[in-house]
């Protein structure tokens, strides 16, 4: 049980020092609302969009190595 009580005190360090962290960041935000700036939103990621001839050729291009794939294993097979 000496690895229960290992994990149990690591549990109980890292808990201290995210309370050190928090009480940190609260006053960078303190700190940055007495200066007048806003926090910064999190603007998502813009999405990422394929062709149709994009696709088409990776798709054909799947299907040229899978047939190169079963080719290949076919020879061996027989």
């Amino acid at each position: 049980m000496d690895i229960l009580a290992a994990i149990k005190r690591e549990e109980r360090e890292l808990e201290k020092q995210l309370d050190k962290l928090e009480h940190q960041l609260s006053g960078v935000r303190a700190a940055a609302k007495a200066l007048g700036h806003v926090e910064p939103k999190i603007v998502g990621v813009k999405k990422r969009v394929l062709s149709a001839a994009g696709r088409a050729a990776i798709a054909k291009a799947a299907k040229r190595r899978w047939a190169k794939v079963r080719k290949q294993a076919k020879k061996e097979a027989g």
